[in-house]
């Protein structure tokens, strides 16, 4: 991702914070296929959870946590990855292990939009110098992936079923907008144990230990005073939800690049 400097974001909390609010990253792996109809470059989207030790560290990267089917293409290609190496060399174990390449994980944010060159009020009526463009937020992660999927396990039993009651827990507080009133979360336990237990032989666990994370928030912070102006009252002029989400985001995010600039 093209990490310009007026729309990139370093700062590691906010990241943090962006990657929780916006679980359902897209995992993409470089790794010769198991099956020639496949391909080498292959992405999934997966929920993850983000685990840090201190939510106060401004340095801390962190792991993400979270799992796939085992029958998807990219999973089979990964074990293949990994029972290939085990073959090769005595001393590596199948069970858990770790892929030999850096994998990559987007996070995208809930909402981007067009920018029509209409919105500039103070370029476009002067020189008429304007082009289109795509106002969005998103968070890029790179690290290494250890993946659990030795069904007869103990260790791999327990990352998973560990991996999917957090999972579950997190996104039964944050993302279903439930009230007092929708009485206790949904749980893991809610469901019989032994079909819990068939499902959990159909999945395998990742953990990726992040070694890079940057963000970018493409927001028009980059106009001028009365372009910047014009794309928010042209978002909220167009009286939806997303309109006035963006137009929000789009106000913070310049005055973020005006106190930088000060």
């Amino acid at each position: 991702m093209y990490l310009r400097a007026v729309h990139a974001e370093q700062d590691i909390p906010t990241l943090r914070a962006f990657i929780r609010e916006n679980p359902l990253g897209i995992l993409t792996t470089t790794i010769e296929p198991s099956s020639p109809s496949d391909h080498f470059i292959q992405s999934s989207h997966i929920p993850f959870i983000l685990d840090v030790s201190d939510d106060e560290s401004p340095t801390e990267l962190g792991k993400l946590r979270g799992h796939m089917a085992r029958a998807n293409p990219q999973t089979k290609a990964m074990i293949a990855e990994l029972t290939s190496r085990a073959s090769a060399d005595s001393s590596s174990s199948s069970k858990t292990c770790t892929l030999s390449k850096e994998v990559l994980v987007l996070f995208n944010g809930p909402v981007h939009h067009y920018v029509t060159p209409k919105f500039y009020k103070q370029t476009k009526p002067t020189t008429g110098k304007v082009v289109p463009t795509w106002d969005y937020a998103a968070v890029q992660v790179y690290g290494r992936v250890t993946i659990y999927h030795d069904t007869q396990d103990d260790e791999t039993d327990a990352f998973i079923s560990r991996a999917i009651s957090d999972l579950t827990s997190f996104s039964e507080t944050t993302q279903t907008g439930r009230g007092v009133e929708h009485g206790e979360p949904w749980g893991v336990e809610d469901s019989p144990e032994t079909y819990v237990a068939l499902l959990k032989k159909a999945i395998i666990g990742i953990e990726i230990e992040i070694t890079d994370i940057g963000g970018k928030w493409k927001m028009s912070q980059e106009m001028k005073g009365g372009d910047h102006e014009g794309v928010i009252e042209g978002f909220e002029a167009m009286g939806s939800e997303a309109g006035k989400a963006m137009a929000e985001t789009v106000r913070q995010r310049g005055k973020l690049a005006d106190e930088k600039k000060a």
